[in-house]
Order: structure tokens, then C-alpha cells, then sequence
């Protein structure tokens, strides 16, 4: 009984400071950059169809996981600058806004052409 319990004890032991080991090397994984907003679109298509790849693969292995938590840094940054330039758009879009309030066309025009050159980039 004794041997089953000390065999026991070290198969959990290794399996703890493997796990350990596994999430140290994936923990510090920084993903592809996303310096511009095509970039960001970029990379959000192409690491989501990655993404559902590896999740249609039928068991997700500890390796499938690691390369889905790396993937998930590039998505994350991808996210990221998205969300920034959105919300610059939103701001744009209300100066559109006001300026059609007032109809300060010189405004509107200038305004107006920096919302769309962003909303057609994520149009596309």
C-alpha cells in the first residue's frame, strides 16, 4: 500500500511542476503588434480563423492550449489599438455631428472626410 501511495504522490508531484513548468514558458508571450489600425483588422482575421481552428481540432491537447493562449496576445493587442482608434472615431463622428448642428461646412468637410477614411478602413 505504501508503494502505491509513493507512486501516487510523485506522479501528482511531476504533473504539478510540469504544469508549473508549461505555464512559465507561455506565460511571457507578446503577441504581433497592431501599430496601426489595418494591422490590428489584420491580425484580428487572421488569428480568429486560427483560433477557430485549433478549437474545431477535436481534444484540445496542453499544447493546443498553449498555442491558443499565445494566440490570444495577438488578439488582445489587436483588440486593443481597435478599440482606441473606435473611440477616436466616435469622438470624430460627434464633431461631424456638431459642426452639421451649426452648418459649419468647412468643418464638416474636414471632419467628416476623417471619419470616413477611418469607418472605410473597417468597412472593408
Amino acid at each position: 500500500m505504501k508503494k502505491y501511495l509513493m507512486i501516487a504522490a510523485l506522479t501528482a508531484g511531476m504533473t504539478l511542476s510540469s504544469g508549473a513548468a508549461w505555464a512559465d514558458r507561455v506565460d511571457h508571450f507578446k503577441g504581433k503588434s497592431a501599430d496601426t489600425l489595418e494591422q490590428a483588422l489584420e491580425n484580428f482575421v487572421e488569428y480568429n480563423r486560427k483560433l477557430e481552428t485549433a478549437l474545431a481540432e477535436g481534444e484540445l491537447t496542453p499544447e493546443a492550449v498553449a498555442h491558443i493562449h499565445e494566440l490570444t496576445y495577438t488578439l488582445e493587442n489587436a483588440l486593443e489599438r481597435m478599440n482606441q482608434d473606435l473611440a477616436d472615431l466616435a469622438d470624430t463622428l460627434e464633431e461631424v455631428h456638431l459642426a452639421s448642428e451649426v452648418n459649419d461646412v468647412e468643418r464638416l468637410r474636414e471632419e467628416g472626410r476623417k471619419y470616413l477614411d477611418v469607418a472605410n478602413k473597417i468597412a472593408r
